[in-house]
């Protein structure tokens, strides 16, 4: 398959009811694919999937799918933390026709290394298209050995892709190293993409590229084009944003910067909570500062 470089894992936006608004997640998309997005995650962390009802996953896919180029994919986040709700979630999104499903580690459980293996075996094998394996200890309790992802390749072909999200350019390099090359490597920290790049990654599964898509397709231009002095300078400029982003849980931060920019995305579903929003001016600060060099370094 063609893999892409900047996939958005894509907020999840609310009517000011707080339902689920799939006319706006279609225009976000089409948005931001316009922007330098060149994939997409529907139902990811980002996309809130603790609270979205099966019904509301596939309102969300079918509208973001119709909205983009067939050959821009769009998967969904179909994980949980018991292997037969993942399996039920898979197979819905499968009979959808997703492009490929995003499965996290196992949350709250901390299930050892072969329940982590036979897991994602078990979810793999109930869909047709591809599996990305997502490691992000912050959020599930539990670290992804690279080990296990290579047996549970062996064990179903159609895991084919990482989505590394343990915060360490160590891990990504520990992941990388025990990869066959037929895995894909993702970075899913947005501060750590160039870095993800230097040391093989195919992209990023990202949240900032929501405020920043062209910033980011910039850097990853430059750095693959041996323009390393550029790349370096891009980055430097973009990782303010990237970790002003992760001020507070993740879609928080985010949602909170798009509604400022008028791009109407609603609130959060509890447990998270919008609260104050003093807190989170210096993510303002840092989205002025990265589009105050934009010009320049998109020129250069």
């Amino acid at each position: 398959m063609n893999w892409p470089t900047i996939v958005t894992a894509l907020v999840t936006p609310y009517d000011p009811t707080g339902e689920v608004n799939p006319v706006q997640a279609a225009d976000l998309a089409r948005k931001l694919w316009y922007e330098g997005s060149d994939g997409f995650v529907v139902a990811g962390s980002t996309g809130e999937a603790y609270g979205l009802s099966l019904s509301e996953r596939e309102r969300l896919f079918r509208a973001v799918r119709a909205a983009l180029p067939a050959e821009v994919p769009v998967w969904i986040g179909t994980g949980s933390n018991d292997t037969r709700e993942t399996i039920r979630l898979t197979e819905a999104a499968d009979s959808w026709g997703a492009d490929g499903m995003l499965i996290v580690a196992p949350y709250y459980n901390k299930p050892p290394a072969a329940g982590l293996v036979s897991h994602f075996r078990e979810a793999a094998r109930h869909t047709t298209r591809p599996v990305m394996i997502y490691d992000v200890p912050g959020r599930t309790g539990v670290q992804i050995p690279p080990e296990v992802v290579v047996e549970a390749h062996r064990q179903a072909a159609n895991i084919l892709a990482v989505k590394e999200a343990a915060g360490t350019i160590t891990a990504m390099i520990a992941m990388h190293r025990a990869l066959p090359p037929e895995v894909m490597l993702y970075s899913g920290d947005d501060a750590l993409l160039l870095p993800s790049l230097a040391v093989g990654a195919t992209g990023i599964v990202s949240v900032a590229s929501h405020v920043a898509a062209g910033h980011m397709r910039a850097l990853v231009e430059a750095y693959r084009s041996g323009r390393q002095a550029e790349a370096i300078r891009l980055h430097e400029v973009f990782w303010p944003l990237a970790n002003a982003l992760f001020l507070e849980s993740n879609p928080i931060p985010l949602k909170w910067l798009m509604n400022r920019l008028g791009l109407n995305v609603g609130g959060v579903r509890p447990p998270l909570a919008m609260g104050g929003t003093s807190r989170l001016e210096p993510l303002w600060e840092a989205y002025q500062h990265l589009n105050g060099n934009d010009d320049q370094s998109l020129r250069a």
